[in-house]
C-alpha cells in the first residue's frame, strides 16, 4: 500500500508541475528554463526580396557595452538587408566599445561619439541622423534573429494601413544561450493603456507616425522611454499589428537596466505613465484585473505554440 501510495502521489505531483506551467503566463518573467543552445527555424536566415525595399533606420545606443557590442552589430549587419541604415551613438565608452565599433566602420552609416544625458538623449542624437522610411532602435546588447528586417518590409509593404509592428522575443543569458520565449497575443489597444509587454527590441515603426508624435522621446524618462513612445503612437491613432515571428533576442544579465532599475526609478515611471494615462494612480491589483483576459489568449497562444501547433 505505502508503495503504490508513494507512485500515485508522484503521480500526482508531476501532473501539478504541468499544470503549473501550463497555466503561469511567461510575459513579464525573464527566465523560464536552463540555458540551451538559441535555435530559429532555417527558413528565417533565407532572405527574400522585396519589391519595396525601403531604408531601414536602426539606432544602437551605446556606453561601455564592449562585452556584448559586437553581436548586436553582427546581428544587424549579417541581416544582408540593402535598405539597412546604422546608427551607432555612444556616450564616451572608456571600456573598449569604439574599438570594437571601429572594426566595423564600413557596415556603419554613422558613429557620433558625444556625452550625453541618458539612453533618451542618446537615441534622439541618434535619430536625427535617420533617415529611413522605417524606425528602430536595438540596445547593444540585444539581437536582431536572422531574416527580421527582410520580413518587417514585407510586412509593411503588404500592410500600408500598419504603423508600429513587433513580435515575439526570445530570451537569451550573457553566453546567447536561450533561456526563455515570450509568444504574445495579437496586439491589443486597450492593454497597452494599463501594462507595457511589447518587446522592445522587436519593435518598428513609419516615420510618418514619428514625425506625428514630434520625431523625438521624452528625456525625461529613462527606462520607459519606450512604453512612453507606444503611448504617444496610440494617442496619435497608430495602427498597431503584432506579426507572427520571433524578430529579436532580450539579453538578461546582472548589469543590464531592466534588471538593475525595475525596482526603483522603473517602478516609478511606469507609476507616473499610468497616472498619465488614467488621471490616477494605479494600484497592481487593478492592472492586473484590467490584463486578465490578455494573459488568458498569451498561454493559449504560448501553449499552442510548444505544443508545435501554432509555427512562428
Amino acid at each position: 500500500m505505502g508503495e503504490r501510495h508513494g507512485r500515485h502521489g508522484g503521480v500526482r505531483t508531476t501532473l501539478a508541475t504541468i499544470a503549473n506551467r501550463l497555466l503561469t503566463p511567461g510575459l513579464g518573467r525573464l527566465s523560464h528554463y536552463p540555458p540551451q543552445p538559441l535555435k530559429v527555424p532555417k527558413r528565417y536566415g533565407r532572405a527574400r526580396s522585396s519589391q519595396w525595399c525601403p531604408v531601414i533606420s536602426i539606432v544602437t545606443p551605446t556606453f561601455n557595452s564592449a562585452r556584448f557590442v559586437e553581436r548586436t552589430i553582427r546581428s544587424v549587419i549579417d541581416q544582408g538587408y540593402g535598405g539597412l541604415e546604422y546608427i551607432v551613438q555612444d556616450g564616451c565608452s572608456t571600456d573598449g566599445t569604439l574599438e570594437v565599433v571601429e572594426r566595423y566602420r564600413a557596415s556603419v552609416a554613422a558613429v557620433e561619439t558625444t556625452k550625453d544625458t541618458g539612453q533618451s538623449d542618446a537615441l534622439n542624437r541618434g535619430f536625427r541622423r535617420a533617415t529611413g522610411e522605417i524606425l528602430a532602435y536595438l540596445n547593444s546588447d540585444d539581437l536582431l534573429l536572422p531574416g527580421a528586417l527582410h520580413y518587417v518590409a514585407r510586412f509593411f509593404a503588404r500592410h500600408p494601413e500598419a504603423d508600429v509592428v513587433y513580435g515575439h522575443r526570445v530570451l537569451i543569458e550573457e553566453n546567447d544561450a536561450e533561456i526563455g520565449r515570450w509568444v504574445l497575443p495579437p496586439h491589443d489597444d486597450e492593454v497597452l493603456r494599463w501594462i507595457d509587454y511589447v518587446p522592445q527590441e522587436t519593435l518598428f515603426w513609419r516615420r510618418r507616425i514619428w514625425e506625428r508624435v514630434g520625431a523625438q522621446f521624452d528625456e525625461s524618462f529613462q527606462f520607459a522611454l519606450d512604453w512612453d513612445l507606444l503611448l504617444r503612437f496610440r494617442g496619435a491613432g497608430a495602427r498597431f499589428a503584432r506579426v507572427p515571428r520571433f524578430l529579436g533576442a532580450f539579453r538578461v544579465h546582472a548589469s543590464q537596466k531592466t534588471s538593475a532599475q525595475m525596482s526603483g526609478v522603473g517602478q516609478r515611471e511606469i507609476a507616473r505613465l499610468q497616472e498619465r494615462v488614467h488621471g490616477h494612480p494605479v494600484s497592481l491589483d487593478v492592472v492586473h484585473r484590467h490584463v486578465r483576459s490578455y494573459l488568458w489568449r498569451h498561454l493559449i497562444y504560448h501553449n499552442l505554440y510548444r505544443l508545435g501547433l501554432l509555427r512562428y
